[in-house]
C-alpha cells in the first residue's frame, strides 16, 4: 500500500509538472483543477485492481498531455 501511494503521488507530481508547461493561464488553471478533483475524488479507493487501473489511465492521460505539448511547441 505504501508503494502504491508513492506511485500515485509521483503521478500527481508529474501531471502538475506537465501542466506548468501549458502556455495559456486559463488552460493551466482548468487542468490543475481537473487533476486536483480527479485525485481527490479517488483518494479513498481501496480496491487494488481499481487503483492500478486509475494509475494506468492517469499515465495515459499524462502521455497524451505531453504529446500535445510537444506538438504545440513544434
Amino acid at each position: 500500500q505504501f508503494l502504491r501511494r508513492q506511485q500515485v503521488l509521483q503521478l500527481y507530481r508529474r501531471i502538475l509538472q506537465a501542466i506548468r508547461r501549458v502556455p495559456t493561464e486559463a488552460d493551466r488553471h482548468y487542468l490543475k483543477e481537473w487533476a486536483r478533483e480527479e485525485f481527490k475524488k479517488n483518494k479513498d479507493a481501496i480496491d487494488e485492481d481499481a487503483i492500478r487501473m486509475m494509475i494506468t489511465q492517469g499515465n495515459m492521460q499524462l502521455q497524451e498531455l505531453e504529446r500535445t505539448l510537444q506538438l504545440a511547441n513544434s
